[in-house]
């Protein structure tokens, strides 16, 4: 496969300095901006993935008529939540 190259990035003196700084031994600017970018791709795939899947849990509950309530949901994370709290 061939390779691409993003475009040159403009920023501050202070922004790539910042960079440098927490750079891990062996890595270079240009892979960690690589690994930023593809993480932030990751997110961002992921956040559509979840809008969709909550649109269309939308439109089946608007199509089926079946609710679940607001004080339901949170009535059922505050119980897995202290069951966790209560299992450490």
């Amino acid at each position: 496969m061939k390779t691409a190259t993003f475009p040159p990035l403009r920023t501050t003196p202070e922004l790539r300095q910042a960079a440098e700084q927490i750079l891990e031994e062996g890595e270079t600017l240009s892979s960690f901006v690589e690994q930023a970018i593809r993480e932030s791709i990751e997110r961002r795939q992921h956040r559509q993935e979840f809008i969709a899947r909550g649109l269309l849990s939308r439109d089946n509950a608007r199509q089926s008529g079946k609710y679940v309530s607001a004080d339901n949901v949170i009535g059922r994370l505050e119980k897995m939540l202290a069951s966790a709290k209560g299992g450490q």
